[in-house]
Order: structure tokens, then C-alpha cells, then sequence
């Protein structure tokens, strides 16, 4: 079994910035992809950004482009640099990673819990 834990939410004043983390633990799993996805209030879960493990390709919704920056630091931590913050990026935030088992040869998709970020002055 695969847990993602997510910290970083909170409040911030329009133009601010946040910074989410999300680290994966278990054993016996390899991370093929990590991101984030979003919940803004009424509307359906959207993707926000992506990046392979290898940390060599990354992905935006246009929405966020040229202001949110993902990133890790090893294999199993993906950051979420939000600048620029607008009142529109209110959302709940989910952390997603699909990991490959070797011993299965099975890949799966995990979710973190959500964490809140709220955009307001």
C-alpha cells in the first residue's frame, strides 16, 4: 500500500504564495508519476500539474502556466511553488501518483488526502 501525505494549504491574500508538498510512503513500489489536482467550490477535479519521476518532463493546465512551478527532491517528493496567487485558484488540492510494483508488474494510482488552499483578502 502506497500513502500520500500532503502539508502546505492554508490561507493566503490575493498576489500571495504557498508552497504544497506531498511525499509517498510504503515499500515495494517505484513512483512513475506524481501531481496535483485541483477541486475548485462547484465544479469537477481538474488537473493542475504533472512530472515524471524522472523530473524531466512537466506538464501545466493552461490556468497555472508561468505561475505554479512543480518540482521534487528524490523520487518519492513532489512541491507545488504557487505564486501569484488569484482568488479563482480556491480549491481543495490533491496529490496523485501512479507507482509500478516490480514484484507484480502492476502499476496503480494513488490520492492523497486534500489539502485546502483558499485565496482570499
Amino acid at each position: 500500500q502506497v500513502q500520500l501525505t500532503e502539508s502546505g494549504g492554508g490561507l493566503v491574500q490575493p498576489g500571495g504564495s504557498l508552497r504544497l508538498s506531498c511525499a509517498a510512503s510504503g515499500s515495494g513500489f517505484r513512483v512513475n508519476f506524481m501531481g496535483w489536482y485541483r477541486q475548485r467550490p462547484g465544479k469537477e477535479r481538474e488537473r493542475v500539474a504533472i512530472l515524471t519521476t524522472g523530473g524531466g518532463s512537466a506538464d501545466y493546465a493552461d490556468s497555472v502556466r508561468g505561475r505554479f512551478t512543480i518540482s521534487r527532491d528524490n523520487a518519492n517528493t513532489a512541491y507545488l511553488q504557487m505564486n501569484s496567487l488569484k482568488p479563482e485558484d480556491t480549491a481543495v488540492y490533491y496529490c496523485y501518483a501512479n507507482v509500478f510494483r516490480p514484484v507484480d508488474i502492476s502499476s496503480s494510482s494513488y490520492w492523497g488526502q486534500g489539502t485546502q488552499v483558499t485565496v482570499s483578502s
